[in-house]
């Protein structure tokens, strides 16, 4: 890995973080609930 793939991917790993901390995970998850329902017909 070069030295741009490692800023990246520390980058990367750091905005995950951040959005866990600001409860993002919760908001995601309801819409992933929400769509997979649609898909099915059931939304």
């Amino acid at each position: 890995m070069n030295k741009f793939q490692i800023f990246v991917a520390v980058c990367a790993v750091g905005f995950i973080i951040f959005g866990i901390q600001r409860g993002e995970i919760e908001i995601i998850f309801k819409k992933a609930a929400r769509i997979c329902m649609e898909c099915i017909g059931l939304g």
